[in-house]
């Protein structure tokens, strides 16, 4: 059967692979974003340092992937992801998701629960084609294919398109109990003004695994990347890590 929110056509995606001690760390970025943002690059950085394996990529259609961005759906990023676990590193890996990556995380641990051994969310924003979106810009997306937003991370606008959400809204994982037994942390600002904080707290709720921690940053926003943001996120994995 086909997959009515694939574009059918695929792409080569671009990748940074360092083999290391493992489990491997995979970053993935959040929406609009790519494998060259600060959070990516000081982890990758740090584990160099410390002789760690690290994998960063593109999705299709962003950075310096092929793809066209706007044919882009949530079920073909989440088949990167899952090629990427496949094909690129071997053994357990640990997922450190950002925005969307935090939902492409959950929905990678469940899809390969022998592989991945761990995830690390920083605002995790799973299912916000649900919550994200006023009924006014649904509408918007349904009607006219694609909705248009200022970005207040840069100058292009960003753009939701109708089969981006459409595909977001068939892989909604907050609905029930997460089949996820690996180790979960998540990391969230409260000022955080596009991703509440409670989602983080939703997600550890519906997490069945029992070893779930939220560190919540009470003067954090959204991208959680000045520098005492980052070194509590490298904490996080390196403590992680050794615990597996």
């Amino acid at each position: 059967m086909s997959d009515p929110f694939s574009s059918g056509e695929p792409h080569r995606l671009a990748f940074r692979h360092r083999p290391g001690r493992g489990p491997t760390l995979i970053f993935l970025p959040g929406y609009m974003s790519d494998m060259e943002g600060s959070k990516a690059t000081a982890l990758d950085a740090w584990a160099a340092e410390q002789q760690r394996a690290m994998l960063r990529f593109d999705y299709a259609g962003c950075g310096a992937s092929e793809g066209d961005f706007e044919a882009q759906t949530l079920h073909g990023w989440r088949a990167d992801v899952l090629s990427m676990i496949d094909e690129v590193v071997e053994g357990p890996v640990v997922l450190v998701g950002s925005s969307m990556g935090g939902w492409l995380m959950l929905l990678a641990a469940i899809a390969m629960p022998q592989r991945v051994a761990g995830l690390v969310g920083i605002a995790a924003a799973p299912d916000f084609t649900s919550w994200g979106f006023t009924e006014e810009e649904k509408l918007t997306i349904l009607r006219e294919g694609r909705l248009l937003q200022p970005s207040p991370y840069g100058e292009a606008p960003s753009v939701t398109t109708r089969a981006f959400w459409e595909s977001g809204e068939s892989l909604r994982v907050l609905h029930g109990p997460l089949g996820i037994d690996c180790p979960v942390r998540l990391l969230h600002g409260q000022k955080d003004e596009d991703v509440p904080w409670t989602w983080s707290l939703e997600i550890m709720n519906r997490v069945r695994s029992a070893d779930v921690q939220t560190l919540l940053v009470k003067d954090g926003d959204h991208r959680l990347s000045r520098p005492a943001d980052i070194a509590l996120l490298i904490a996080t994995v390196g403590t992680l890590l050794e615990s597996l």
